[in-house]
């Protein structure tokens, strides 16, 4: 019998081989933790050490995942975040905050809010009071909505480098950063997934730059995809622009973290919807593909890392284009939407592309099911999708506030369960 660490158990699914069990990744990246609120919930529940947890990711309210939560969990993946959060500051200098369900927090130094006159918390990039807010948590609600500020738009005077403000060449202080971080995460003996940034085209999480105290260029979401048609030239040119300077950054990090890696969350940009997609096969083929080849060509080419795609929604159609592209790993696998039934995507790309996620419904059964219903699903999900490898359990995209902690250890039980059969066989 081989060895099993979270590294090669990871590696080995990735890699289209069955592990020993299937593996598991619970906060290592920003689409695949957990709500602080349930953090500190799983951590009562295990008898672990009760403490104020950190908001690690302040605009969705992820909380951290500790060691020894990550052990109760089972974890197999160990993160390398970015350097800053999506507010610009570092995650340095922790000091109380309280929600307003009245869970006493952590967050970094630099997250500075307001309470406007309806009760909503706002919060500034860069924890710079003096300007205007990026961000907004209505009364008694969970998470960030990013602010648009964008400025009037002038046709005649658009500027790619406008939308190009945030791409930047690292420092030696990132450098820094991640050589310490990755050497650490490598330590583990997990699969160490790193988040390095400046590679996410026309995620629309960031492009109202809730980073930027001024932003400039096209910030209006809705602007924004009206621009993938309306003004492709001008995106295809920022594109362009932003992939020289990734691949330019990946050069610098690679030199200095090469082994110490095992893959990359290259993209967070959503396609899907519940029912179809946001653009046609064609302008995925035209706008996004020769740019996510030219970044996952230099990766394949020069380092050992896989390479991960996050996009919500109903993507089957696009998934070819993903493979094509070169993409490794795909998450969060929506299995609600249309055309993303477990078995048609195990069956159509199980031996081409990884499933990081789809393993239990945070829209309707991990939230609102009973521990049962929660079992039967994850069961199922695991039957479908674990035989020959290529599957990472994680629920679809990250659990919300108020799931119940008796689903999430049905989820844990089941996951178990399932394992234990397998081994039985």
């Amino acid at each position: 019998m081989p060895s099993w660490s979270g590294r090669n158990r990871v590696a080995d699914a990735l890699a289209h081989r069955e592990p020993d069990r299937v593996p598991v990744d619970f906060g290592a990246t920003p689409v695949t933790g957990i709500h602080v609120s349930v953090v500190a919930a799983l951590r009562e529940r295990f008898g672990l050490d009760r403490h104020p947890v950190k908001v690690t990711e302040p605009y969705q309210m992820l909380g951290e995942v500790e060691e020894d939560l990550k052990r109760a969990l089972g974890c197999d993946v160990e993160p390398v975040p970015s350097r800053k959060t999506i507010f610009g500051f570092t995650n340095e200098g922790w000091k109380p905050w309280r929600t307003y369900q009245g869970q006493e927090v952590l967050v970094p130094r630099d997250f500075n809010f307001a309470i406007d006159a309806k009760g909503d918390t706002l919060v500034y990039p860069e924890g710079d009071v003096t300007v205007a807010p990026s961000a907004r948590m209505p009364k008694d609600g969970y998470f960030f909505d990013a602010i648009v500020r964008q400025e009037p738009l002038d046709e005649d005077t658009l500027n790619v480098e406008d939308n190009l403000e945030e791409f930047d060449y690292v420092t030696a202080e990132d450098i820094a950063y991640f050589q310490r971080e990755c050497a650490r995460a490598r330590a583990t003996g997990r699969f160490v997934i790193a988040n390095f940034g400046g590679t996410a085209l026309g995620d629309i999480a960031l492009v109202p730059a809730p980073f930027l105290k001024h932003p400039k260029g096209i910030r209006d979401i809705a602007e924004w995809y009206m621009s993938t048609s309306s003004r492709r030239e001008y995106v295809y040119r920022i594109f362009a622009r932003q992939v020289e300077i990734a691949v330019a950054n990946l050069e610098s990090l690679a030199s200095r973290v090469r082994d110490n890696v095992d893959a990359v969350f290259l993209c967070g940009t959503d396609f899907g919807t519940q029912t179809g997609t946001f653009c046609s096969a064609s302008t995925f083929s035209d706008l996004w593909l020769p740019h996510y080849k030219d970044m996952i060509d230099w990766i394949h080419g020069h380092t050992p890392w896989k390479v991960f795609k996050h996009s919500c929604g109903s993507v089957d159609r696009f998934i070819p284009l993903m493979i094509e592209a070169g993409f490794d790993i795909l998450n969060p696998v929506q299995c609600s939407a249309a055309n993303m039934s477990p078995e048609h995507l195990k069956a159509a790309y199980g031996e081409k592309i990884a499933f990081w996620g789809g393993g239990v419904d945070t829209q309707k059964t991990l939230p609102f099911g009973t521990p049962a219903e929660v079992r039967e699903e994850v069961l199922r999900r695991c039957g479908v999708f674990a035989p020959g490898g290529g599957f990472v359990f994680n629920t679809i995209h990250n659990v919300q506030a108020r799931t119940p902690v008796d689903n999430l250890i049905a989820m844990l039980d089941a996951v178990a369960e399932f394992n234990r059969g397998r081994i039985a066989a």
